[in-house]
């Protein structure tokens, strides 16, 4: 009787797990039923919008709605991921615009029978390096020139917002809203105590008074030569900024509130109203809530005026086909920290950037080239290959040109060297000319928890390991190779800017410099921005009538297809997306994003030439 039982409960066991396993088969197979019919949905949803033309009618307005970062070129995210991430509301990064686009937007609008007038809704512009801001600024004001009016509003204005809604005709403010203009600033996270609390070891090789990428590691302040250098950068910038401003808004800088008794003082004026305090430094034009502004405009240009958005007229603009002549100026994008290997949009690998460098080399068509550089530096080794191309470029008889975007420092400024010439704006950060390694070692960290490393090695060079003690020797060894590439990068710039290497270790130290002043002392050929590189390049390869031609890593059909998939009804998910987190969750998401930037960092011989500083325009 009791071996009957037992084979019942077996029987019984059995039966529930077949029956479990059919069940999660049956689960499976439907989730990927459902994935599919997604799929096939998206595809004739997409089929449909391409046949479908945007029409832009008569008597519109375009609304410059740019939501997210300006970028030079975008971050290749899985779309898969990206509208997985949107829909599970884990979504853990801001959109990117592309600046090319906005600004054929806005030149394409200035020719336009169909739109009368440009406003500016920049609620949702997120982080933008000042140039590209500038360049932004000049396509608003040559829309101005073309008779049009160009209004802008908000509820609230950040300082990037405010650049460019200065630049409008007409600029209106929420009676409740505010303006923030609080200036440039450089704050890090130094850890060197924390470090010290958990018993690891950090070896610093550095050469460079200025070179300031690895003091948080070593420090627990800013040095009095990282404050000396930073304050010169900022203040360089900020005066820019209140130039450009108060020029867009004829007032003057002295406007621009830099104490806080100051400050504070207007603002008791307004017994604390934001949006008065705005209005009486002149910041604004007038108050208006969201119905009067919709009224406003109404009476303006007519009750049946009608709105295109940034996307909407962008779409517009990709369906006009026109024929391409055969010469061409290519663009190379260089945007990002700069990796060994392949790397994706949006990032720079030495191998894949390299890649599309002789792409543009080899293309026939392309009688000149431009290098579009936003980048903070990284693997020296990775500069080089860069580096290595752009030679091959000038070999092959073929003008390049660097067009210096935000920032082009350390690696930036490597991979840039060699060029026929460099274009930087007067806000770009650059130089940070100096190299640095560094090594962390947890032997003790390790030690306190009970555990050793012992073993044994045919050499004394085998063996360097993040668990075992540095040798001395080692150390000195790592030093010296970090003393050769700084040697290599100073004798670098020498040979390419025609400098004494004298001189160019007075002015490198891993001192960063804005444009203007590395204008001065020789470090770039021209202050310009990226139409005047463009411009520059053809008239080198002397071109009178070319095309431009976007060189860009090819994906795979399947990243294509999902890529157009995603760009079907992926800006209805981020228009109304909130980047917005509480401070805790900013905070360790600030020291999370740190930590991966180091752990990513893959130079062969871990020689790194990179920008701290830059971080702060990214």
């Amino acid at each position: 009787m009791r071996s009957d039982l037992s084979q019942n409960k077996h029987w019984l066991r059995d039966l529930i797990k077949a029956s479990w396993n059919v069940i999660n088969f049956s689960r499976r197979v439907f989730l990927n039923i459902g994935f599919i019919l997604v799929l096939i949905a998206l595809f004739i949803i997409f089929s449909a919008s391409q046949t479908a033309p945007i029409v832009v009618k008569n008597n519109s307005i375009l609304t410059l709605n740019l939501v997210g970062d300006i970028v030079e070129q975008k971050t290749f995210v899985d779309p898969y991921d990206e509208v997985m991430a949107d829909f599970a509301g884990n979504r853990n990064q801001s959109p990117e615009i592309l600046l090319i686009d906005v600004l054929d937007v806005i030149a394409e609008a200035k020719d336009d029978n169909k739109i009368k007038a440009l406003v500016l809704n920049l609620h949702s512009l997120k982080n933008t390096g000042l140039n590209k801001l500038q360049e932004i600024a000049f396509a608003i004001d040559e829309f101005k020139q073309a008779g049009k009016p160009v209004i802008a509003y908000g509820d609230y204005f950040s300082q990037s917002q405010y650049y460019l809604a200065a630049h409008a005709d007409e600029l209106y403010l929420h009676p409740m809203g505010s303006i923030s203009l609080d200036g440039f600033g450089r704050f890090n996270m130094y850890y060197k105590a924390a470090l010290e609390k958990l018993k690891i070891n950090a070896h610093i090789f550095r050469v460079g008074t200025f070179k300031s990428a690895v003091e948080p590691f070593i420090r627990d302040d800013m040095s009095a030569a990282a404050k000396e250098a930073n304050i010169n950068w900022l203040n360089d910038l900020w005066t820019i900024y209140k130039e450009d401003v108060a020029q867009a808004r004829n007032i003057e800088t002295s406007n621009f509130d830099e104490s806080l008794d100051d400050f504070l003082e207007k603002l008791t004026q307004t017994n604390g109203s934001f949006s008065l305090f705005a209005l009486q430094n002149k910041w604004i034009d007038g108050l208006k809530s969201h119905q009067e502004l919709d009224s406003y405009l109404a009476e303006k240009y007519g009750k049946d005026v009608n709105y295109v958005n940034f996307n909407h007229y962008l779409a517009s603009m990709s369906q006009q086909l026109e024929m391409e002549p055969m010469d061409k100026v290519a663009i190379v994008v260089a945007k990002g920290t700069i990796y060994d290997g392949k790397r994706k949009p949006g990032e720079i690998g030495g191998q894949s950037t390299a890649a599309l460098l002789k792409q543009a080399r080899l293309d026939k068509s392309v009688k000149a080239v431009v290098l579009r550089v936003d980048s903070p530096g990284g693997s020296a080794f990775a500069s080089e290959l860069i580096r290595n191309e752009v030679e091959a470029m000038k070999q092959a008889g073929k003008p390049i040109v660097v067009s210096m975007s935000s920032m082009a420092a350390s690696g930036g400024y490597w991979i840039s060297a060699s060029a026929d010439e460099i274009w930087a704006a007067p806000s770009t950060i650059t130089g940070s000319i100096g190299i640095f390694g560094m090594f962390l070692t947890y032997e003790d960290s390790l030690s306190a928890l009970g555990v050793t490393t012992d073993g044994v090695a045919t050499t004394e060079l085998n063996g360097l390991s993040a668990v075992r003690a540095l040798d001395p020797q080692m150390g000195k060894v790592i030093q010296l190779a970090i003393e050769h590439g700084y040697d290599q990068f100073i004798s670098l710039v020498a040979e390419e800017r025609s400098i004494s290497k004298s001189d160019v270790d007075k002015i490198a130290q891993g001192r960063v410099w804005s444009g203007k002043t590395a204008f001065e002392i020789g470090l770039v050929d021209k202050l310009g921005y990226f139409n005047d590189a463009i411009d520059s390049a053809a008239n080198l390869a002397e071109l009178s009538d070319y095309d431009i031609k976007v060189v860009e890593t090819k994906l795979n059909p399947m990243e294509q297809f999902m890529q157009e998939l995603f760009k079907t009804y992926g800006p209805n998910l981020t228009d109304n997306f909130d980047i917005r987190r509480q401070s805790i969750q900013s905070l360790f998401g600030t020291i999370a994003t740190q930590a991966e930037k180091w752990t990513e960092m893959n130079d062969p011989a871990g020689v790194y030439i990179y920008c701290l500083e830059c971080d702060t325009l990214q």
